[in-house]
């Protein structure tokens, strides 16, 4: 298995995006935005079918830049407007992917490919997409890590992190701009439909086993590692598609926890 470049490229996507995923599925599941992550991966659509529709062999960028315009509008229209955030997160999910699946059918020919990022293939990835994962995982997991104590004041207490000078607005911007990029490369490892898992299963993991958010996330770093690393290399073993079996892989793990905290009751997480 690992003699094969494509599996080798695989595992190493999946070791940077698994980890990364649950890193920020912690803050996501706690501030309540998985909605959020859906949402941007399901406007992905569009970016994909107009990437293929202007004739782009790959639609990564035009992908990433709509994904980047759908989190702008959640944010503009939260600010500027009157209605609830999961009605915004709705209307522009629905939208989004009904003008997607509206190009796709204009198209005169139905790209093979569109399987890949609807369903994710990690098999397939390309050594620029390991690098761009690999760039991703350093940049974002140094920046959360620098900022850890500021955003956990933010996603506990939003108005203590006012009073304590902390830049909230700016912190959320960037948070919401990191979420995107990295739902939006995570695409070809779960696919549009499967994504939202890879940032939610590993932290409700996680979540628990711990008694504080410092052993959360710890936990829920090692257990997006582990579902993505042992759900690509059970897609190999047992020629199943890799992201779903990710995705099993997670829900698995998911099950062992709740097993072992009945063995252990009492267990609470907290600041």
């Amino acid at each position: 298995m690992l003699n094969e470049p494509f599996m080798q490229r695989a595992l190493l996507a999946a070791l940077f995006l698994g980890p990364l995923c649950a890193l920020l599925g912690v803050f996501v599941t706690a501030r309540r935005m998985a909605f959020f992550s859906d949402t941007i991966s399901h406007g992905a659509l569009t970016g994909v079918a107009l990437g293929f529709w202007l004739g782009m062999p790959d639609p990564t960028i035009p992908l990433i830049l709509f994904s980047l315009l759908i989190a702008g509008a959640i944010v503009w229209l939260r600010e500027r407007t009157e209605l609830v955030t999961d009605t915004i997160m709705a209307l522009l999910l629905s939208g989004s992917v009904a003008v997607g699946m509206i190009i796709l059918s204009l198209l005169h020919r139905r790209p093979g490919d569109i399987q890949r990022f609807l369903f994710g293939d990690i098999l397939a990835v390309g050594p620029q997409e390991v690098w761009l994962a690999a760039i991703l995982f350093a940049v974002v997991g140094t920046g959360l890590f620098m900022n850890l104590n500021d955003l956990s004041l933010i996603t506990v207490q939003e108005e203590l992190a006012h009073v304590c000078g902390v830049q909230v607005r700016r912190l959320n911007l960037v948070f919401v701009i990191v979420l995107t990029l990295t739902v939006a490369v995570a695409i070809r490892l779960l696919g549009i439909i499967l994504v939202t898992s890879l940032i939610v299963i590993p932290p409700a993991t996680a979540r628990s086993l711990s008694r504080n958010l410092r052993q959360q996330i710890l936990l829920s770093v090692a257990v997006g590692m582990a579902g993505a690393l042992g759900g690509t290399a059970a897609s190999w073993q047992l020629s199943v598609p890799c992201g779903p079996m990710i995705v099993v892989t997670c829900i698995a793990l998911f099950i062992v926890s709740l097993a072992w905290r009945g063995l252990r009751p009492g267990i609470a997480i907290s600041p």
